[in-house]
């Protein structure tokens, strides 16, 4: 198998289980809905406009258009690293990840709003047919539903301004896209922090010229 069926392959794979998750997650639920697994294992469905765990950084029509340019970008990076002899398996099979997880959360901002009416509370989202749902193209919510709360414990009551209160470690809930990036970059820093400063480089290199 050559580098580049490898990485094309991660892509679809990740991009199939994310989206069958999310459209099982989106169709069976309502909003804030919650099934137990254990007790440090929950599904419960929660949409956000913003970036992985839920985070908002700027408008979602910016986000969205920048989700689009980096995984352009990537797309062309990871292409033409495939086929050079020396690049690394490993190196790409990360990238791979980040990319399939940035293009599965882009898909529900893509068309989630276009085809299925909103969930909320009391409704379980449905199939609307093109172009009747709750948000215009690039506007749409992305579908989370793992939540880990490892330890749910309270606070002491002398601990400061937080004395008493209720403390949940690992609250985000996230998706697999989201976990696919999160583990693709960590795995990126830890292992490849070489090719990304030798991409650094080229990049200073070729702006002084």
């Amino acid at each position: 198998m050559t580098r580049g069926r490898m990485a094309m392959l991660i892509v679809v794979a990740v991009l199939v289980i994310d989206q069958l998750i999310k459209l099982w997650v989106k169709t069976s639920m309502s909003l804030s809905e919650s099934i137990r697994i254990t007790d440090w294992f929950y599904i419960n469905f929660i949409e956000n406009s913003g970036m992985a765990y839920g985070m908002q950084i700027g408008s979602k029509l910016a986000l969205s258009l920048f989700r689009v340019v980096a995984i352009c970008v990537l797309t062309v990076y990871i292409w033409r690293l495939s086929h050079k002899a020396q690049a690394k398996w490993g190196y790409i099979v990360c990238l791979s990840m980040v990319l399939a997880g940035a293009a599965g959360n882009l898909i529900d901002c893509m068309f989630y709003g276009l085809c299925f009416d909103a969930s909320t509370f009391s409704h379980v989202s449905e199939y609307v047919g093109w172009g009747n749902g709750y948000a215009p193209f690039l506007m749409g919510k992305v579908v989370d539903m793992f939540y880990f709360p490892l330890i749910e414990t309270t606070y002491p009551d002398w601990f400061p301004f937080w004395g008493g209160e209720r403390f949940i470690f690992f609250s985000p809930v996230f998706n697999f896209a989201d976990a696919n990036i999160s583990v693709g970059v960590v795995a990126l820093l830890l292992f490849y922090r070489k090719e990304i400063s030798e991409l650094s480089v080229k990049k200073e290199v070729t702006s002084d010229k």
